[in-house]
């Protein structure tokens, strides 16, 4: 593999939850969490959040702490979730005006993806959804969802616009919930820059196998174009350390990276509430390199052919080696 490792800008702040607003350590300017970034070797990208971390009026701000820092624009994450006004939807609303603030502020993110020099914008419609049965119209809101994509898309053909899935949170039910029902959007859409973004913790989440979600967008159009890393406990998006809790569910995700030929960003996205945060995101991008690593050492046969056998104690076996044995 040929990895590209990016972070996404906050990530390296101070984390604030419903409990304690104003987070767990001291804030950092934007200037201060670019040069926390850039205290991290391996990293040579960053997520930047709309209305968060870039604006239309602080684009050449971000362009100069960019060059300054020596850091790529990975993609802009488009805020859909983080205001009053979208608190019954963005792209899916029941109200025609804010399906077209929904539309008009992605233009305005792919006009900074650009001019930062960016190709990538990664939505997450964290609030289109619903929460209590008989509130929603399950085909004229997705209907309405797929049509403010397609136009967002077909603003800048030379944009990716990548679609991030979440099965809940902060709705009880997303629509866009799974890879599967994401691809189903993807295809409905019909156009070739439109693909999906997978969060391993949200596949967590959603009862998948990550590597499998992987194949499944690798199979059906070559569609992963952006992946967030992370980890949690598969009942909440605890955000936590990569492969800190599922080891082997990530040791199997990158083999499947580098076996479809995954080109694309392996960006952090995780929240550390309590720990020093620079230190959880650098350890979390160490684990990506040991990953990557890992399944660049040991020969694509080994992998293959337990595959093609598909005897478990053969493979637990394997893996105990791999993982376990002393190292001499």
């Amino acid at each position: 593999m040929n990895p590209q490792y990016a972070v996404i800008l906050s990530n390296v702040g101070a984390c604030a939850d419903r409990f304690l607003t104003t987070g767990y350590s001291k804030p950092y300017t934007i200037s201060q969490l670019f040069q926390r970034v850039k205290r991290i070797p391996q990293v040579t990208g960053v997520e930047l959040v709309g209305n968060w971390h870039v604006t239309e009026s602080n684009v050449q701000e971000i362009k100069a702490h960019l060059v300054e820092n020596q850091l790529k624009l990975a993609s802009i994450i488009p805020d859909q979730f983080g205001q009053m006004k979208w608190k019954k939807g963005s792209f899916a609303a029941k109200d025609p005006a804010i399906r077209r603030e929904a539309v008009s502020h992605c233009k305005e993110m792919i006009d900074a993806a650009a001019e930062l020099g960016g190709n990538l914008v990664s939505l997450w419609p964290g609030q289109d959804g619903y929460d209590y049965l008989f509130q929603a119209d399950y085909i004229q809101e997705r209907d309405w969802f797929a049509e403010g994509i397609k136009e967002v898309a077909q603003y800048r053909s030379d944009m990716q616009i990548s679609l991030e899935y979440k099965i809940k949170e902060p709705r009880t039910h997303s629509y866009l919930s799974s890879a599967a029902i994401s691809l189903l959007t993807v295809q409905e859409i019909g156009l070739n820059n439109v693909g999906v973004t997978i969060d391993f913790g949200h596949a967590l989440n959603a009862y998948e196998t990550p590597a499998e979600s992987v194949a499944l967008l690798s199979k059906y159009g070559n569609k992963l174009f952006h992946i967030h890393m992370n980890d949690n406990y598969r009942y909440w998006d605890d955000d936590m350390i990569v492969g800190s809790i599922h080891t082997i569910e990530t040791l199997e995700f990158f083999y499947w990276l580098k076996r479809t030929n995954y080109q694309g960003w392996l960006s952090i996205d995780q929240y550390p509430y309590r720990e020093d945060s620079l230190d959880a995101v650098r350890e979390g991008v160490n684990m990506m390199e040991s990953f990557v690593k890992l399944v660049d050492d040991v020969p694509a046969e080994q992998f293959e052919s337990l595959i093609r056998d598909g005897n478990a104690p053969e493979a637990t076996a394997f893996l105990r080696e791999l993982l376990l044995s002393p190292r001499k």
